[in-house]
């Protein structure tokens, strides 16, 4: 009698289980145009700092969210599309004395690892490469949320904030470095939603 007993709590486990949702995956998502800022900050002579934001960009991340954790990023960002709300410093943004943008018309940022730091934020590092030069960057991440949206197609997306600075001349973007015309520093500011791939 026992083992009968057994035998169909054993069965009524098994449904309970099947019943329940699966484990999520590691999941592809791709970078939302209408909604990602892609900025940064540079200090002009010693009197402010300006903030240019890129216009166009691609990217693409697998994340899992269960972990969570991100297995991989790459985002292209074109250089052209470079707006700091000055067209003559525009121009000159995309000359041969900064991004260069007829030789090099994509600064590329490709993961190279990641660790949590906290339930919803991390360090991701990787290889920037600006003007053909390629070197290693950390970037601070906070995972925002994530679900469908309650609107329009109601797609599935996250949200993700991160943080970095970089040394411009480490690329060979020292123009104005000497001088102090133009700040070395760059404080990186990505504020962006990733669409999942359905």
């Amino acid at each position: 009698m026992i083992r009968k007993y057994t035998f169909l709590a054993v069965i009524a486990l098994t449904a309970q289980l099947a019943s329940l949702p699966a484990a999520a995956e590691p999941r592809s998502y791709r970078l939302d145009h209408e909604h990602m800022n892609i900025a940064f900050l540079a200090q002009h002579l010693s009197f402010a700092r300006v903030l240019g934001v890129f216009h166009e960009a691609e990217g693409m991340l697998v994340f899992d969210e269960d972990a969570p954790s991100l297995q991989s990023v790459e985002v292209r960002v074109m250089t052209s599309s470079v707006d700091t709300r000055h067209e003559a410093r525009d121009n000159h943004l995309r000359s041969r004395d900064f991004f260069d943008s007829r030789n090099y018309p994509e600064m590329i940022f490709t993961m190279t690892g990641a660790g949590q730091t906290g339930e919803r934020t991390g360090t991701v590092t990787g290889n920037l490469t600006i003007i053909g030069e390629t070197r290693p960057i950390t970037l601070d991440v906070v995972w925002k949320d994530s679900g469908n949206y309650p609107f329009g197609d109601r797609h599935y997306a996250i949200g993700l904030s991160a943080r970095g600075t970089i040394s411009r001349s480490e690329w060979g973007m020292s123009y104005g470095v000497a001088d102090g015309l133009v700040g070395d520093e760059i404080e990186l500011i990505i504020e962006a939603e990733f669409i999942r791939e359905e």
